[in-house]
């Protein structure tokens, strides 16, 4: 049974591993490499039958070590941005195009920073993008204009360039004919 009470070494799930945890790993890793090198060695000299092992589970540490060092140097962490939804990601090839889908009600301000939230989300350097190398995602959500009919409506996109980190330059399309069609009315 799970407790509502969390003490403070316990780990929240959702907690991001920062770039000092995986320096700490990283100098553990880098000891224990050390010590399977001299205990390789020492197996190379006294010609052990297990030495071949020995040597294949040191640069099997090595690699693991210089892995963890490298986590340590780039920091893995996605900007929050203020007042996004929460939203699911529906489609994504890999490349250029991503599809994301939203609950509705939802304001004008609301989807915007959704938006933003989500090509930050979404960005990594292994998208090889289209020959503009821009990302582009969509944003949707359903609608159900009369009962057993459920019809996709498109709210937004924003396209993002693939060539660098931080892109301030966010292109944001919205749709406002759409977006009334799921924006509560001031009454």
């Amino acid at each position: 049974m799970l407790s509502a009470s969390h003490s403070p070494s316990t780990i929240h799930p959702l907690h991001m591993i920062s770039t000092a945890d995986f320096l700490k790993y990283c100098q553990w890793s880098g000891i224990v490499t050390l010590a399977f090198a001299v205990v390789t060695i020492v197996a190379l000299i006294a010609k052990w039958g297990f030495k071949f092992r020995l040597v294949g589970a040191t640069g099997f540490m090595g690699v693991l070590t210089a892995g963890l060092f490298g986590l340590s140097l780039v920091p893995i962490v996605h900007a929050n941005i203020s007042g996004a939804l929460h939203y699911s990601l529906i489609y994504d090839n890999g490349s250029d195009r991503a599809t994301i889908v939203v609950a509705t009600p939802i304001t004008e301000t609301g989807l915007e920073a959704t938006l933003r939230q989500a090509a930050g989300d979404l960005y990594s350097y292994g998208r090889s993008g289209s020959i503009d190398r821009q990302l582009k995602v969509r944003v949707r959500t359903v609608i159900h204009p009369r009962p057993g009919v459920s019809e996709p409506l498109v709210l937004g996109e924003v396209t993002r360039s693939l060539g660098g980190g931080e892109d301030s330059k966010l292109n944001i399309r919205i749709d406002r004919d759409n977006l009334a069609k799921v924006t509560p009315s001031k009454v």
